[in-house]
């Protein structure tokens, strides 16, 4: 962290936010903005806009700027952890539905990833990426279950290679809208859909975008293995729990492509789905995952207990 600090500026035409990195290249582009907008920088004594442009001779004085070093996940021991494995390399959780499992940026509280370096502080610098503090994968915020995270480098390396390698089998629980009599594979080439301000996943064979709309765009190859395992009956609807495998990974896979196929997640609104009153979030839930231990390759084979609307 970059505290107190002076300096005179002789570059004119140049970006407040610009001439911070000139002179801090240990900060980031967004840590610089951050501290402009937050008021820990001042020009000549006074708050100004990240955009403003120096003429040359101005004085920068720098209260307070985060480095990259710092981009890290602030430990929060008021989240609560249902701890399913741990081991030297490994940590398993079942996560509840409605917190993320990472935050986005270093000041957010409140995730999976919070409470886990609160506990184990190891994890802080792990990941290939800012913010994952030994996360090796992600489900959605609204999805509960199993999140497996790395306490070494060795050991997260190894998992994500596993992950990237597709040889990991992870098997899911999904409540879904209507009967579904047989079960079946779904393929598809799922992308972000670029018309959204917010993500939601199309397949990019079988959309309303234009030829323009799609130039550009990178689509993962999903497949998605399902099969039903109990029917529920009531008299205002028929509900489907469906177990559903998976090897490949992509941004909302089971959700976009059951909802493609006419199998709606319950209370998946941001797929389709009906609105279920007093329900918060969606019923899946990631159940289970088989894989070869970080560091002996043994096999393992961890499981979550079932959530509360699938023991229903």
């Amino acid at each position: 962290m970059i505290r107190d600090k002076s300096i005179e500026v002789k570059e004119g035409g140049v970006r407040l936010d610009a001439a911070l990195l000139l002179h801090f290249p240990t900060s980031t582009r967004a840590f610089a903005r951050e501290a402009i907008e937050s008021g820990a920088v001042l020009v000549n004594g006074r708050r100004a806009a990240k955009g403003l442009k120096l003429r040359g001779g101005e004085t920068i004085e720098v209260r307070e700027l985060a480095e990259a070093c710092d981009n890290v996940v602030a430990p929060d021991s008021s989240v609560r952890l249902r701890e399913v494995f741990a081991d030297d390399a490994l940590l398993a959780y079942d996560k509840p539905s409605g917190i993320p499992v990472q935050p986005l940026k270093r000041s957010e509280l409140g995730t999976l990833m919070n409470g886990v370096v609160a506990r184990h502080p190891e994890c802080t610098p792990l990941g290939d990426r800012p913010l994952l503090a030994g996360a090796v994968h992600r489900i959605d915020a609204d999805t509960s279950g199993l999140v497996l995270v790395a306490r070494t480098a060795e050991a997260f390396e190894n998992l994500r290679g596993q992950f990237a390698a597709q040889t990991v089998e992870k098997t899911y629980l999904a409540l879904v809208e209507g009967t579904v009599a047989a079960g079946g594979t779904l393929e598809n080439d799922l992308v972000h859909d670029p018309t959204l301000p917010f993500c939601r996943m199309i397949d990019i064979h079988h959309n309303r975008l234009t030829r323009a709309q799609c130039e550009g765009l990178k689509p993962l190859h999903a497949v998605t293995n399902f099969k039903p395992v109990e029917f529920i009956s009531t008299e205002t609807e028929e509900q489907t729990l469906l177990e559903v495998t998976i090897f490949t990974g992509v941004t909302h896979q089971i959700r976009a492509q059951l909802a493609l196929a006419g199998m709606h997640i319950v209370n998946d609104r941001l797929y389709g789905a009906f609105a279920v009153e007093n329900m918060t979030g969606h019923c899946l839930h990631a159940l289970a995952a088989k894989f070869r231990h970080p560091v002996s390759g043994d096999p393992m084979d961890l499981r979550t207990p079932y959530p509360p609307w699938a023991r229903a």
